[in-house]
Formats: structure tokens, C-alpha cells, sequence
């Protein structure tokens, strides 16, 4: 009797290499060109949630309702997705508006500019290179850095922080690890939330459920 011989399926690492060896050999030109399609393919295929967020910011004296348009890049997680919207609620301004997000790397999550288009600030999700909070802060008059992930956040930021200290228009605020999944928890492709902040605690309520959040200021602006 004829035995078949049985060989192992790629794993997502080989499947890859093998992709990224296809582009050898091609100028950086058109390589660059591929992966920017790629890019808005990923992004046509976003998942779209409606938020109307309300803000009751009583340390700024703001209280306002957003209605807003998310796109959740495919990458993206739910819990990436919760830290975006309250990342928003603690910058909220009339001005202040998504971005791309992930579909570009030229732009930050969140951003807020002036009527003549200067950028008044860059608010930034996850663990940034030095490289890359260099570069937002000579861009922008104030940068936040939202930060979470629990050890590995504390891991990156004992890393970078002596590299970056020297910025003084950078803030890094880190989200426990705990309460960003329990944000998560919350997402649905429709949510009207609303989000107390007082005192630098922040409460996020979608219908009977209720998130408690303390962001940890890891670096402050001067």
C-alpha cells in the first residue's frame, strides 16, 4: 500500500518571510507604493462604530456631546479602540478630531489644530520609539502619550524615559492594565457613552455598566 507523505503547513512567521521576500530586489519606490495600497485596502475594510460621547470634564470646566465616526482599523483591538475614545474625552475640545490612526504612520491617533492649521496637540496610543516622540514633539505644541499594556508599558517607559525627559512639551500617561479590559468590555458598534472626569479620575458609563479609570501621570508637561 502507497503512504502519502505528510508535510507541515507554514506558520504565520514563514507565510511572512516568504511575503516579504517577494519584494527583494524591487526600489523602495514601488515597494513603498505597495504596502501604501495594502494600507487602504486594510482601512476600506475598517469596522465603523457610531459613538455619541458625552463629556463632563469638571477639571477643565468642559461638558459638551460629540458625535463620532470610528473607524477600527482591522488590527485594531477593542481595548485600542476604548483607550482612542477616552483619550478623546480627556482632551475634548471643539476642535479636537480623530485621525487615521493606524491606516497611516504619518499622523497621530488624535489630533487638535489651530484655524491657521498648526498642530496644538498630538495625543499618541501604546508604547512610541524615542525616534518617533522626538519627532511628534517638534511637531506639535503638546504631545500626549496614552500608554498601557501593563508590564510590558512599565517595561517600555523605564527604556525610554531617560531619552525623552528633555521634552518639555511631552506628557505620558499610562491606563492600568485591568481597566482598559474592562473598557473593552464595553464595545459595541453603537455606544452612548458618558464620561465623568474629576480630580484626574475618569468614569465611563454605557448603559448599566460603569468603568472606573486613574490615569498614572508617568511625565508631565512644563
Amino acid at each position: 500500500m502507497q503512504t502519502k507523505k505528510m508535510t507541515a503547513s507554514p506558520g504565520a512567521s514563514q507565510i511572512f518571510a516568504l511575503f516579504v521576500s517577494a519584494f527583494h530586489g524591487l526600489p523602495d519606490r514601488v515597494v513603498s507604493q505597495i504596502f501604501e495600497g495594502l494600507g487602504q485596502i486594510m482601512a476600506q475594510n475598517a469596522t465603523i462604530h457610531k459613538v455619541e460621547l458625552s463629556v463632563s470634564d469638571m477639571d477643565r470646566h468642559y461638558y459638551e456631546t460629540h458625535k463620532l465616526t470610528v473607524a477600527k482599523h482591522p488590527s485594531e483591538t477593542d481595548e485600542r479602540l476604548m483607550v482612542r475614545i477616552v483619550a478623546f474625552a480627556l482632551n475634548a475640545h471643539e476642535h479636537l478630531e480623530m485621525t487615521k490612526g493606524l491606516s497611516t504612520d504619518d499622523e497621530p491617533d488624535i489630533w487638535q489644530k489651530s484655524l491657521s492649521g498648526e498642530l496644538d496637540v498630538w495625543v499618541a496610543l501604546g508604547l512610541p520609539s524615542p525616534k518617533v516622540i522626538r519627532q511628534s514633539c517638534s511637531k506639535a505644541s503638546k504631545v500626549i502619550v496614552y500608554a498601557y499594556g501593563g508590564r510590558t508599558a512599565a517595561m517600555w517607559w523605564d527604556k525610554v524615559k531617560n531619552s525623552v525627559d528633555r521634552f518639555d512639551n511631552l506628557q505620558v500617561i499610562n491606563f492600568s492594565e485591568i481597566e482598559t479590559g474592562a473598557l473593552a468590555n464595553l464595545v459595541k458598534r453603537t455606544m452612548k457613552l458618558q464620561i465623568n472626569i474629576q480630580d484626574g479620575d475618569v468614569m465611563v458609563s454605557l448603559d448599566e455598566s460603569i468603568v472606573y479609570v486613574t490615569p498614572l501621570k508617568w511625565k508631565t508637561a512644563t
